[in-house]
Parts: structure tokens; sequence; C-alpha cells
């Protein structure tokens, strides 16, 4: 082999050895530390709104858990292929009160309810919570306990949201709750369209 032909080989190995270190640096960044994902659908609305990229922050549940309020990224257990987006309303071992169209929350460890502020929610969506289907305006009260190691989710679009008011198995069964190991990781970023960016802070209840 010519002294050129072992250089373009040799040029040749570094641009593959560089595409191959670049990709395994990729992939390694959307498996533990961040990810985009476009929303689909209005059951975040005004939070998100349809079509929107956005970031997530996955190196956030690896090295912790999610709170409450945040906004995540998961794979509901009624079908697992499709991720959805929405906001933790309930820890584990919370009761989680939903009644009147207002959401309380019984933490746990403690006795009294807590009506949570809700101000994230938009005019149509504020004092309308209601049972499944969210639609129908139904405002009896109806109580959720949180399992441990699981989390009650809705979206902040009340009215139109599929969330842990409506989640179902394959054999129709209610399974309200979702695993921390199916939650991809808390939406960071509202990253496009560019008039919209910005960091989506999570909402403090006090408590």
């Amino acid at each position: 082999m010519s002294a050129k032909q072992h250089t373009l080989w040799f040029h040749l190995f570094d641009v593959i050895l560089n595409i191959v270190i670049i990709v395994a640096i990729v992939a390694t960044i959307r498996t533990f530390l961040i990810s985009p994902f476009q929303v689909e659908g209005k059951s975040m609305m005004s939070t998100l709104e349809h079509e929107e990229y956005i970031v997530i922050n996955k190196l956030a549940y690896h090295i912790g858990a999610p709170n409450r309020g945040d906004v995540v990224v998961f794979r509901p257990q009624s079908n697992p292929k499709k991720p959805y987006v929405k906001r933790v309303i309930g820890m584990p071992g919370d009761e989680v009160i939903i009644g009147g169209g207002f959401v309380s929350v019984r933490p746990s460890g403690l006795e009294d309810e807590i009506d949570l502020d809700e101000r994230y929610l938009n005019d149509k969506n504020a004092g309308k919570t209601y049972q499944a289907p969210p639609s129908t305006g139904n405002t009896d009260e109806v109580r959720y306990r949180v399992p441990e190691g699981k989390y009650f989710l809705l979206g902040d679009n009340r009215q139109a949201s599929l969330d842990s008011r409506s989640f179902r198995d394959g054999g129709g069964d209610s399974v309200p709750f979702v695993d921390k190991d199916s939650i991809l990781g808390r939406v960071w970023v509202v990253a496009l369209p560019l008039s919209k960016m910005h960091i989506l802070e999570s909402p403090y209840y006090g408590f």
C-alpha cells in the first residue's frame, strides 16, 4: 500500500470514528439527559399548544422523582406506544379528591384536604374539573388513593383531556395511576415556535 493510500484510509477511518462518537453522544443525551418531543392534541391548553415542540429533561427523574405540578411526558398503560403529556397532581400516598369542579389533595401523612391553587388553568377550565368523561359536567365527588410508586395525572384542558380520570386497560378496567418507570421526563423548555420559547416552571402549591 502506497503512502497516499495509507493516508486516505487513515482519514476515512478518522471520519467514521468521529461519526460513531457523535452518534453515541447524541444517543446518550437523548436517552439519559434531554430529548425533543412534539405536542399532539389540545389536552394541555393553554399551557402547551398543539404541535409545539418541547424539550424533556430526562435526567431529573434518573436522579430524583416527579414533583406535584410537574408537566411530564409518559407512556400510559392503556396505550404505551403513544407518549402523552400531562401534569402531576397526585403523589404516591396522596388522596386526590375531585368534586364541585375543583381538585383537592390530602397529602400522605396529613389529615386535612388542601384545595389546589391551579392558576395555570385558563378561564374555560378553572373550576371545571369533572368526573370522567370530563365533558359531562358531573360535579359529584370522586376520590383516588394513589399507591406507592405511582402518580395521578391530569391535563390542563380539563374538559377535553384523556388522563387519570379516564385511563383504561385492554379489558376496559380503570387504571388511573401511572408508574414512575413509565414517566419519560419533565417538560423543561417550550422550544418552538420561537415566539413562544420559554422555560416551563412547575407551580408551588404551598405544601
